[in-house]
């Protein structure tokens, strides 16, 4: 009997493209997937340890998981950040997990599937910043099934946020070969991918480690020249990385979309330099204003984090009026939470609970009336969309404008005369709008 495979996917695209990879050799070992975990043999859980809800999450769903092995499941594996960070402790508290692996050896997946079946369990593969960058390299099992994926073109990160834990789950910031991605984004568009987005932690720091310089417009060129591809939208491109030449290419290239995600993460210096980072809030001032001027049509997503160690009024309406005055696009906020192992940890005075909420309440407002008067400008504006599904009414299409990154952005509802199949692209006139969403119809005018 062929062993069923469940896996549960937790955090950000990085981490569902680790999903995808471990997908990819298991089916190679003869694994059968399964979406229904009530059937699968095998539960995998890649967690994401990044922030205490993101920990609760990865805890709540193993425990979730783990009633199953009154049922079929026969073997819980944790992988992911929470597993690299909290290996001991989910090992000694959690005896229903046969099987603890950290973020250096997805690749080995199988390998520790079958050491499980032989008795030797709570096996953990650690990181090896060296080596552990190979596994990218193998296939994936995709799980985003209309026209769009994600694409990994490096691991880790060398930035020093004091708030972030990053870099000791993850490891150094380590490129890959523009020939081993591009080749990966020709199997992708073999796939029927329309629209590849290029992720790291950092991706505006591709190369630099391997070959001596920013190498991220080589690395467009390289895929813009598969002709099955579409789109390329870049996440997430820190502000002062993005140079004349990034700029120019996003400019002048028809296939990168007009999109990009910059985490800023706050706008006072005061902060800004307690968070350990690079910029100032005049350096990132002084990148949007070129970014709006040279690509007047840009849409930008910024995330930022309100309630960090000292932050005070003042610091909180610098940040407050920036976002006023800047409007982005599109806009996360997220409340500090208190890492143990950042350098962030023992700064004080700590913020209330209750005022960071607040604080984030007050952004998240602001934001909202400046999308709805973003969204009303955008009516009667004809946009090409890539169609993603239908409603559950049955009655409307969704998908996505170059304006919309998937799983944070909004959607675009539609109708159509026509059939139409998902994962290609259609051209829609915006005629109402819902909050953050957009309804309109397929015509056959030309789009932005």
């Amino acid at each position: 009997m062929k062993k069923k495979i469940g896996l549960v996917s937790l955090g950000c695209p990085k981490n569902l493209v680790d999903s995808e990879i471990m997908l990819g050799q298991l089916t190679k070992e003869k694994f059968e997937i399964t979406s229904d975990e009530k059937e699968a043999h095998i539960i995998i859980v890649n967690t994401c340890g990044f922030i205490d809800s993101a920990k609760e999450e990865s805890i709540n769903t193993i425990l979730e998981m783990a009633k199953f092995k009154n049922n079929s499941c026969e073997v819980l594996i944790v992988t992911g950040c929470l597993a690299q960070r909290y290996k001991d402790e989910i090992i000694k508290e959690m005896p229903e997990v046969d099987a603890v692996i950290g973020t250096g050896e997805y690749g080995e997946i199988a390998k520790v599937v079958q050491n499980v079946y032989n008795g030797k369990t709570k096996s953990y593969t650690d990181l090896n910043d060296s080596d552990n960058i190979k596994y990218l390299n193998q296939e994936r099992v995709l799980s985003t099934r209309n026209g769009y994926a994600y694409l990994k073109i490096a691991e880790g990160c060398n930035n020093c946020c004091t708030y972030c834990i990053i870099p000791s789950l993850r490891g150094a910031y380590r490129s890959r070969k523009i020939e081993d991605i591009k080749n990966e984004a020709i199997y992708l568009a073999k796939e029927g991918v329309k629209e590849v987005i290029l992720i790291a932690q950092d991706v505006t720091s591709y190369g630099k480690d391997i070959y001596g310089g920013k190498k991220l417009v080589n690395l467009i060129r390289e895929i813009s020249e598969i002709d099955e591809i579409e789109w390329i939208r870049l996440l997430y491109c820190y502000p002062e990385e993005i140079d004349d030449a990034l700029i120019e290419e996003i400019l002048s290239n028809d296939k990168v979309v007009k999109y990009l995600d910059i985490p800023i993460q706050h706008a006072s210096d005061n902060i800004l330099k307690k968070m350990g980072r690079r910029g100032t809030s005049s350096d990132i001032k002084d990148v949007l204003e070129k970014l709006k001027t040279k690509i007047p049509q840009i849409a930008i997503r910024t995330s930022l984090i309100v309630g960090f160690p000292g932050e005070d009024e003042k610091d909180f309406e610098t940040l407050y009026d920036f976002v006023k005055e800047n409007e982005f696009d599109r806009l996360g906020v997220f409340t500090y939470s208190r890492e143990e192992g950042t350098a962030a940890y023992n700064l004080k005075p700590q913020i209330k609970s209750s005022d960071k909420e607040l604080r984030r309440a007050e952004i998240m407002q602001l934001q909202k009336e400046i999308v709805l008067k973003k969204n009303k400008n955008r009516l009667n504006k004809v946009y090409k969309t890539l169609i993603e599904g239908v409603s559950d009414d049955g009655i409307f299409y969704y998908g996505r404008t170059y304006k919309e990154a998937p799983d944070i952005d909004g959607f675009v509802y539609f109708t159509s005369i026509e059939p139409l199949d998902f994962g290609k692209f259609v051209n829609v006139k915006v005629l109402n709008i819902d909050e953050y969403d957009l309804i309109g119809e397929v015509v056959h005018e030309s789009s932005q």
